[in-house]
């Protein structure tokens, strides 16, 4: 499937530097510090954030606001915050909210690290000279950094290979059928070396902590997410989303690995007595149990799983109408259009905008 369209960027890239004299992982260097706050610091880091338009501002700022913390309580600047984009200019965020920023052609070879930041519709995400000036940045060997949706852009850049990562779960799905070699982490965030990813929403606010404690040492980390009231701070293998106990609030443990193995076998649905065994069950045990808890039968719940992963796919990938029925385990084109439009009240077609 084709992942990325490379064009010529519109800017002329600048002259690089030599990249030999870059260091490419972080080194603690916080010598002592006072009630005021540190007395030493390392060199400032150049932080870069790359905006895709339509960018969550959220994750953004769960992202930036921790490093200008950061700056506020050493004193001085630890972290320079620099905005890129493919052509440079104001890029719109989901809100509408414009950040100004400079063409990703002109990023130096000394960045520490830089985040791609994306929000919906990861297939679309195809501007000219983007995937090349990442790679780049890669070579140069420049921390590559996903936000939100950002991983799936990094992934087609071809610069996840080998590695760990995440994804915000609702582009999950998305990413796995583009890209069937590569199988996202299911954590707030994934630190693997040059590699650094996050499920967006909150979860900067976490990933932003491990990576000032990287630098500055834990108690630093600590004063910086206490400013921000972030007293809980989640770790790597934190989930992304509520567990299906509280998603479904329910609680019958027979129940909830039915649910489970409804998630994971969405391209092949078992049937109702594969289920029941599974379970532990009889037919007429799980029958009530979906009646009695969930209000819905077995099909019915099965179906609108299945409904929702297509919806996630119609609007996030670039799969074919029949290609996203198959994956979703329905016979035909035909019976998934009819059972689409019997649950959201429109065609695929039309929910694509065709």
């Amino acid at each position: 499937m084709t992942s990325e369209t490379e064009i010529r960027a519109k800017s002329k890239p600048a002259t690089p530097v030599t990249p030999a004299a870059k260091t490419s992982s972080p080194q603690p260097q916080m010598h002592s510090h006072s009630p005021a706050g540190p007395t030493a610091f390392p060199a400032p880091q150049q932080i870069g954030f790359f905006l895709l338009p339509d960018f969550a501002l959220m994750s953004y700022a769960s992202a930036i606001e921790p490093l200008r913390a950061a700056n506020l309580l050493a004193g001085r600047p630890v972290y320079n915050i620099l905005n890129y984009s493919v052509s440079g200019g104001h890029i719109a965020s989901s809100s509408g909210t414009a950040v100004p920023t400079t063409p990703l052609a002109q990023a130096p070879t000394n960045l520490h690290s830089l985040f791609v930041c994306a929000g919906g519709h990861p297939s679309q995400w195809q501007a000219p000279g983007m995937l090349p000036a990442l790679r780049k940045l890669a070579r140069w060997g420049v921390r590559m950094g996903g936000i939100s949706s950002g991983a799936y852009v990094l992934a087609a850049a071809g610069l996840l290979g080998q590695r760990q990562f995440t994804i915000h779960w609702e582009h999950a799905p998305a990413l796995i059928e583009a890209f069937p070699d590569l199988e996202p982490q299911r954590a707030r965030f994934v630190m693997d070396g040059d590699r650094i990813t996050c499920g967006g929403g909150v979860a900067p606010l976490d990933m932003m902590h491990a990576m000032i404690a990287e630098n500055l040492g834990s108690d630093f980390a600590t004063r910086v997410s206490d400013w921000f009231l972030h007293t809980q701070v989640g770790t790597s293998t934190g989930s992304q989303r509520a567990s299906l106990a509280e998603r479904y609030n329910l609680h019958h443990p027979g129940l909830l690995r039915v649910l489970e193995k409804m998630e994971t076998t969405i391209e092949d649905p078992k049937s109702r007595e594969e289920m029941a065994r599974f379970a532990r069950l009889s037919t007429r045990q799980l029958d009530r149990l979906f009646d009695q808890h969930l209000g819905k039968s077995f099909l019915e719940t099965y179906r609108q799983v299945r409904l929702d992963h297509a919806h996630r796919l119609l609007t996030q990938s670039a799969l074919t109408i029949s290609e996203i029925a198959f994956a979703t385990g329905f016979s035909n084109s035909s019976h998934f259009s009819r059972s689409y439009k019997a649950t959201y009240g429109i065609t695929p077609s039309m929910a694509r905008g065709d």
